[in-house]
């Protein structure tokens, strides 16, 4: 097994060479059947989730100012989608205590399907640990709960803060003569802490879902790179299906589930292909550092 510094000086060495194995694994991998599947199972999971989390928070928090936190975050999943899953998202708060104790476990089930198939695709890219090490099936059935609960944590934390903001955005300070406004510093601070969490999110996700230990530099290196990579595509996409794209005309009222389930699947590519480099660098200088992909 190399160290560190040995598979660092063997990419230098031939990055373009690391780039191309990265690819021919991820195609071995299926990487695109992959990526299509966690996105679909997020289009599943998106609304339920949020509509749960959202229903809990509303009971110790002002709802209207809940939602319109939760739709200022939405636009990092869903560009230029955002305000069509709120209005979903919306009609399930109101009808909440129609679902009934049956509702409950079902809307839970539907929440956690996108960090299962996550898990799952995790496992075919890392196929070398599973291989070694195997989890115990309890420990995937509650992972995605977990993440529930710290995602309803998390946004809840963000409301808080952001309800102080809005509080010292009416007021100014005068510094030399010049009269400053927190209203403008309000909408950067928030826009940042949504990626800062983004970040977090994605350095967890390659902590956790693959089977056994990866360094936090690594995967703290690939959640910044994947968190990058996604504003970037995100204000492409935005770009895109507001000037050139004709997926109105050709799919009508299906449009925006269609824009929604693009969006996701670009984001699914994105975060498994930065695992599939962390799962490439592990093999270097390991026996099966010439294996493509995961054989079937």
């Amino acid at each position: 097994m190399l160290r560190a510094s040995k598979r660092v000086q063997a990419v230098l060495a031939d990055p373009l060479g690391f780039i191309r194995q990265v690819l021919a694994a991820f195609r071995a991998n299926q990487g695109f059947l992959l990526a299509g599947a966690v996105a679909y199972h997020t289009l599943l999971s998106i609304v339920p989730m949020f509509a749960l989390i959202l229903v809990l928070l509303s009971q110790v928090l002002e709802p209207q100012h809940l939602l319109n936190i939760t739709e200022r975050y939405m636009e990092l999943v869903a560009p230029g989608r955002a305000q069509a899953l709120m209005e979903q998202i919306e009609v399930f708060i109101v009808n909440w205590k129609l679902i009934g104790i049956v509702g409950v476990p079902v809307l839970l089930f539907f929440s956690s399907l996108a960090f299962t198939v996550l898990e799952n695709a995790m496992s075919v890219i890392f196929f070398h640990r599973v291989a070694i090490q195997r989890r115990h099936f309890m420990v995937s059935a509650i992972l995605p709960y977990i993440y529930i609960l710290l995602l309803g944590l998390g946004l809840l934390v963000v409301t808080v803060v952001s309800s102080s903001l809005d509080a010292l955005s009416s007021g100014a300070v005068s510094i030399l003569g010049h009269e400053w406004s927190f209203s403008g510093f309000n909408t950067s601070l928030m826009y940042l802490l949504g990626v800062l969490g983004e970040i977090l999110l994605l350095t967890s996700l390659y902590l956790v879902m693959p089977v056994g230990r990866i360094a936090l530099q690594h995967a703290l290196v690939g959640g910044v790179v994947a968190a990058v990579l996604w504003e970037i595509t995100r204000r492409v996409l935005v770009w895109y299906f507001s000037t050139l794209s004709i997926v109105n005309v050709v799919y009508g009222t299906l449009a925006t589930a269609v824009v929604i389930l693009l969006s996701l699947e670009a984001a699914a590519l994105i975060l498994l292909l930065g695992a599939q480099v962390i799962a490439s660098y592990e093999r270097i200088g390991t026996h099966d550092e010439a294996t493509q992909g995961l054989e079937t």
